[in-house]
């Protein structure tokens, strides 16, 4: 950890919601440099903790400070962009409060910023862009103020693959430190460094560890260990203190009134203790029908398009009780249009979709507006009266709603009152009321914790109908589906093994676009340069060849027909491909500093 002064810090927040405290005495400190990773239960105050560190909530108790002059931005999980402005003015606004850039400096960084998010119209208006896109511009929107310190809530939800991969890129070439919380397991372990979980199963409410997502796995179950062993003990102690109480009333007599209460506040202790330390994870079970037909669903030439734009052409699809079917490609390439002409709900253009008799399906739609915001939650979990049928027996409602994680308490809010999390839980358990033969699911995961994510990978590899996921969770993909279709936009449809095979054809044939790069800067004069700055922009024409040749080196390694069949080192060349041109954008960004000061002299 940097011996300098935090950037930002927190120390014993406390914050809560009525009578239910999220966390109390949460302590927390960010260094320049730090690339910190947020988890946590849903529930626990992740975005609460957030919106602290951006100065957007108080604490009841405790205090947040930042560093003087430290430039902070923030990304909330549903950000707010102003309709009727078009992507370069939005960029624009974003830097008015910069005093230290000048006007021509402003153009050019919101150049560089509308190249970099992949924005091919900058006119473009806010409210024609998708959700995937709306997001991807408020990230871009405050990555352009290089922040010192940058807060992101979510990032990835609504972002596909391809969007995804390049959050990762972007943030492989932060100049600053960043907190990001997440539930995208992949996702952090390419990003952070340093892990925090919030969970009031730990005793300060808050674990920390150094490393990537996967060694904070291993110390996390290290660090439950001893919790175990510490409440093991604890548990033997208030044992026989209970033993001692109940000696006959000779003894009671002559007890030590400190002792007594020393074992009540034991007794209390292991109570808090074992409440705490309880961890709860969401019943997810899918009904299946238990269809023995061999073909549950297939297309023949199946198109769809809108005006000229192609969706699918001449698509051939068969899916069977064991198929789990991965569907990828960009936003907008007609993932969702694909789900909802299998299901049914939309007609092909030409083509057919030949079902099998009473075909059941359950559609598990991304779209929260089908839940009624003013509906009770013991509405929506149970329509009509007071308990539900699941796989042929009544529940009653308070009994299944346990299973999802809510409390009796709960069951008269308004859906609207809701978490993003819990209102994916209710479209689940309304789903799972469902027997199905065939499971469309288009983005389940977007606002699921981790362990419910995990519960819902279980479920799924369980279940014994076919299935068809949309998700940009790649851990959930890569560990559930058995075979990948990926979109390309302009009707055409490739079939993929696994994940790993697409990435590697999407580096090799379609790769992400990049930031238009100006020529290899030549060699000036540069009086406002000091002797080190001079030195290294002398340098910069070779570094920035050799870099280059580097990527041109891996992309090549990576087309080699000699290694296709080796996944391992596939994912290999992979990484080394996206590490040399994250090292070529960082050689880029630097000339551009040393150009600005240059134009300035």
């Amino acid at each position: 950890m940097s011996s300098a002064a935090p950037l930002l810090t927190c120390q014993g927040i406390r914050k809560s919601f009525g009578a239910r405290p999220l966390f109390s005495g949460l302590s927390f400190s960010l260094h320049e440099g730090d690339r910190v990773g947020v988890v946590g239960p849903n529930g626990s105050g992740k975005s609460t903790f957030l919106s602290i560190l951006a100065g957007r909530e108080r604490p009841d108790a405790g205090e947040r400070v930042l560093r003087r002059l430290t430039r902070l931005g923030y990304v909330p999980q549903d950000p707010e962009l102003a309709p009727g402005k078009t992507v370069r003015e939005i960029l624009l606004e974003a830097l008015a409060d910069d005093p230290e850039a000048g006007e021509l400096e402003k153009l050019q960084r919101v150049a560089e910023a509308t190249s970099r998010g992949g924005f091919a119209e900058p006119e473009q208006r806010v409210e024609t862009l998708s959700g995937g896109w709306r997001k991807r511009l408020a990230i871009v929107a405050q990555w352009v103020r290089r922040p010192d310190v940058l807060l992101l809530d979510e990032p990835t939800n609504h972002l596909d693959l391809e969007a995804v991969l390049w959050l990762e890129a972007l943030l492989g070439t932060a100049r600053g430190a960043f907190v990001v919380v997440s539930h995208d397991r992949y996702f952090l372990e390419r990003v952070a460094t340093r892990m925090v979980e919030i969970n009031r199963r730990f005793d300060a409410g808050v674990f920390e560890a150094r490393g990537r997502y996967s060694d904070f796995l291993i110390a996390r179950e290290a660090a439950l260990a001893s919790l175990a062993a510490l409440q093991d003990a604890l548990a033997n102690r208030v044992r026989r203190e209970i033993e001692w109480l109940r000696r006959g009333p000779q003894g009671r007599q002559t007890k030590q009134q400190a002792r007594i209460k020393e074992a009540g506040q034991l007794i209390d202790q292991l109570a808090d203790a074992r409440e705490r330390s309880r961890e709860r994870t969401a019943d997810i079970r899918f009904s299946t029908t238990d269809r023995k037909t061999r073909k549950l669903l297939e297309t023949r030439g199946l198109a769809k398009g809108f005006g000229p734009r192609a969706i699918v052409k001449d698509l051939d699809l068969r899916i069977s009780p064991a198929t789990r079917l991965g569907l990828v490609g960009a936003n907008g390439t007609g993932k969702t249009t694909l789900l909802r002409l299998l299901e049914g709900s939309l007609a092909p253009d030409a083509g057919e979709i030949v079902r099998a008799d009473g075909l059941r399906v359950v559609h598990f739609t991304q779209n929260r507006s089908a839940l009624d915001p003013e509906l009770p939650l013991k509405r929506a979990l149970a329509e009509n009266g007071d308990a539900v049928v699941y796989q042929g027996r009544p529940i009653h409602v308070a009994s299944w709603a346990k299973r999802f994680l809510f409390a009796p308490e709960q069951l008269e809010l308004p859906i609207g009152r809701l978490s993003g999390g819990e209102q994916a839980r209710v479209l689940i358990a309304r789903l799972m009321l469902q027997p199905a033969d065939l499971l469309i699911l288009d983005e389940p995961t977007n606002d699921l914790d981790i362990p419910t994510l995990e519960v819902l990978e279980d479920t799924l590899l369980e279940f014994s109908g076919g299935m068809v996921l949309v998700t940009h969770d790649r851990y959930l993909l890569d560990r559930v589906s058995s075979e990948l279709v990926a979109l390309d936009g302009t009707g055409g449809a490739a079939f993929y093994a696994d994940l790993d095979q697409w990435l590697a054809a999407r580096t090799t044939r379609t790769p992400a676009p990049a930031p238009a790069r100006p020529a290899i800067p030549k060699k000036t004069a540069a009086p406002k340069l000091t002797y080190r700055e001079q030195l290294e922009w002398d340098a910069m024409e070779g570094q920035i060849l050799l870099a280059e040749a580097t990527v041109a080196e891996c992309e090549a390694g990576i087309a080699d027909p000699a290694i296709s069949s080796d996944a391992a080192e596939l994912q290999n060349r992979c990484e080394a491909l996206h590490e040399a041109q994250v090292v070529v954008q960082r050689l880029y960004d630097r000339w551009a500093e040393l150009e600005a000061k240059l134009a300035s002299s």
